[in-house]
């Protein structure tokens, strides 16, 4: 394999703003990363660990994904199985909060130890789990700058035309600004699998039905009801006329059949955007009425409360008096049906999405403080809440990443499936681990046979104990594509993905990643020759964890 010389890479960590009509050369390196999430960073610095070159292009100017975009109240499970950098990463959250001065809004000893899965403090692993956004997105950076690593932001993939493929292998990629980039080897760190689809690798969207893989989980689940968000015995009508199917249906409600259980379709789970609220005086940023709200979107939710239920704002406890607000309920933030375009949607049509869901959540946010049908003691409480001033404070104190739980999944060299993380089928070359909930939000807001609305899709389903993660996992197959690793979109059933998708398992996988494309270069063969058992060597010493002996 050819290698490239670190000067050029230098030249574009010191002037990361240039354009194409600077330079008719492509930008060169080791490995380049397309995308900018925390999976991203984990195998940037691991890389420049190993001496070879890299660059990060990505279309974000905020690094970290959603760990750094409100996710701060980490889906965590089994935290001894995190290893490696992913578990430097919340070392290094435990570090920043030691100081008192990081406590401004909030005495420390008041702020308690409740975490999700695990306890938010644990002195004796030296780890923190719940965190700040911009505590987040300070740790990314610094990793970057520690180790000179080339990040060019707001660089969009062209991918139409911008991928070159030939003998099996990425020649190069090209963005939308003209830049070109060309590697040995190749990354996709995007949530959306964007590289991986524009470079003609297998893939799948929605559910593949029970049958496909031998699973029970996966597919159509109506009437499985194992959280709290569904509408279970309410018998709401979802009617415009209450009873009255001619007058017409309520908005953000399916016409459409939801089909035979365990039948697979195309459905997406629900996207929301993870708020950073307070109710720190000082710190607070009014929810603010939108200027297109229309709380006849909302007639669903005011039925809610009419039968006695209450789908509220809520919240995981963050430092600092902050709340990582997520769905909570049967009409919350999650945009039940409106996503289900996104995954191979145009960059114009994913910013009709995005501008859609953020319309309904501010208006949601509006609604429960103001509308007459919510109980006037919760719109007195949420009144007291609002974003925080000090949390994404170039973007209206919005979230810059929307919670992306699902698109494109690869169908790569390995397809992880419900019975290697419920340890029915073993793994024989596991790259790291996994432990959390086989977790899905609702993916269908539909009409019962007996007139009612109902929710479909939310599903929580434990391993007994953490499970292995095929190395097959982020490989292509080898004769799809000899020289791309893909972080985030990996190969997995849409139940697998509902727990290999959280952001401890992406550092963890990105770090694998760089590891496999680091021995590759060095050895001078492609990806998918590196013997494994000298794979799992260097994976150890570097501090991952590949079975529960390992801890």
């Amino acid at each position: 394999m050819k290698r490239f010389a670190t000067f050029l890479i230098t030249l574009v960590f010191l002037t990361p703003r240039c354009h194409a009509a600077d330079s008719t050369e492509p930008l060169q390196a080791d490995v380049v990363i397309y995308g900018g999430t925390s999976a991203a960073i984990t195998a940037a610095v691991q890389l420049a660990q190993m001496d070879r070159s890299v660059i990060i292009a990505c279309p974000e100017k905020h690094l970290g994904g959603m760990s750094a975009s409100g996710l701060g109240f980490t889906d965590v499970g089994d935290k001894s199985v995190i290893g490696g950098l992913s578990r430097e990463f919340y070392h290094r959250v435990y570090l920043h909060y030691q100081d008192e001065f990081a406590w401004k809004w909030q005495p420390r000893e008041e702020y308690g130890n409740e975490g999700q899965g695990t306890t938010a403090i644990d002195d004796r692993m030296q780890t923190m789990w719940t965190f700040e956004p911009h505590v987040a997105e300070q740790i990314f950076e610094t990793f970057i700058s520690e180790n000179s690593i080339a990040v060019l932001r707001g660089e969009w993939l062209d991918r139409e035309n911008g991928v070159v493929v030939a003998g099996g292998k990425i020649q190069s990629i090209a963005m939308l600004s003209g830049k070109v980039f060309e590697a040995e080897v190749f990354m996709d760190a995007t949530y959306e699998g964007d590289l991986m689809a524009a470079a003609g690798v297998t893939y799948t969207t929605g559910r593949e039905a029970n049958s496909v893989y031998g699973e029970t989980w996966n597919g159509v689940q109506c009437g499985k009801f194992h959280h709290s968000h569904n509408f279970q015995q309410l018998n709401i009508s979802p009617y415009v006329i209450p009873g009255d199917p001619t007058s017409g249906v309520l908005p953000r409600i399916s016409t459409e059949p939801s089909g035979e259980n365990g039948s697979g379709d195309k459905r997406i789970q629900a996207y929301n955007y993870r708020l950073c609220t307070t109710n720190a005086e000082g710190n607070i940023v009014p929810f603010e009425k939108p200027e297109n709200y229309d709380p006849a979107q909302y007639e669903l939710l005011r039925r809610v409360f009419r039968g006695g239920r209450y789908s509220m704002f809520g919240g995981g406890k963050i430092p600092n008096n902050k709340r990582d607000v997520n769905n909570v309920g049967p009409f919350s933030s999650d945009n039940i049906g409106m996503n289900y375009d996104y995954p191979e949607a145009s960059y114009e049509e994913r910013k009709a999405i995005l501008d859609e869901h953020i319309n309904y959540h501010k208006g949601l946010l509006y609604f429960w403080g103001h509308d007459e049908s919510v109980p006037e003691r919760f719109r007195k409480s949420i009144r007291k809440w609002g974003h925080a001033k000090d949390e994404f404070v170039d973007n209206d104190h919005w979230p810059y990443q929307i919670y992306v739980r699902e698109a494109r999944r690869m169908v790569g060299d390995f397809v992880m499936t419900e019975n290697e993380i419920l340890g029915r089928n073993k793994v024989d070359k596991p790259i790291g681990m996994g432990s959390y909930t086989m977790d899905s939000h609702n993916v269908q807001r539909y009409i019962t046979p007996e007139g009612f609305v109902q929710n479909e899709g939310d599903l929580g389903v434990d391993a007994d104990q953490p499970y292995q993660i095929h190395l097959g996992t982020i490989l292509p197959k080898e004769e799809e594509c000899k020289n791309l690793l893909v972080l985030t979109a990996v190969s997995s059933s849409h139940i697998a993905f509902g727990s290999i998708r959280m952001e401890p398992v992406f550092m963890i996988l990105g770090q694998s990643a760089a590891t496999i494309a680091g021995m590759a270069i060095e050895k001078d063969i492609d990806i998918h020759e590196l013997e494994y058992s000298e794979l799992k060597t260097k994976l150890r010493a570097d501090g991952q964890i590949l079975d529960i002996s390992d801890r």
